[in-house]
């Protein structure tokens, strides 16, 4: 059995908890282990908190984007999961700049960008596109572990 869906949210701060409510859901009725439903829905709030503050066309048409769209797929043993805006996209090297903690807590990185970087430390798996003159794209999946109560178990 497969589970997927897919939202077209506003880019407003109160569609993050939205999305992340239907994800811990989807993986609860599903008998996901917490642990690993936790770790995803985390990494989701982080992508869905960049396509709510990056993920504009603003600087392209000189009008607000107003949307943006998640797409989460169980299927077997893996979540997949993809966040897509109409923003400008990331800069090229994007990916080969990871965060690096230094001994006082401080960064190398900037002031932003730290939530991509914990994407990449919670899930598996992690692509950071663009799409050429549509926006950015994240997407990730991590290998499932279920819960041994499960009713509903995804294989």
């Amino acid at each position: 059995m497969s589970i997927w869906w897919t939202l077209h949210l506003r880019r407003e701060a109160a569609s993050v908890p939205l999305a992340r409510r239907l994800l811990l859901g989807t993986m609860e009725t599903a008998g996901v282990d917490p642990d690993i439903s936790y770790d995803l829905s985390v990494a989701l709030s982080e992508a869905c908190a960049n396509a709510v503050e990056h993920g504009g066309d603003e600087a392209r048409t000189g009008a607000p984007s107003a949307a943006y769209r998640v797409t989460a797929y169980l299927d077997g043993e893996k979540c997949l999961i993809e966040v897509s805006d109409s923003g400008p996209g990331f800069p090229v090297g994007r990916a080969a700049a990871p965060y690096v903690p230094l001994a006082d807590g401080s960064s190398l990185s900037a002031e932003s960008g730290r939530g991509l970087c914990l994407i990449e430390q919670l899930a598996d798996h992690v692509h950071f596109g663009n799409r050429p003159g549509r926006g950015a794209v994240v997407s990730f999946d991590k290998i499932l572990k279920w819960r041994e109560d499960a009713l509903l178990r995804v294989t």
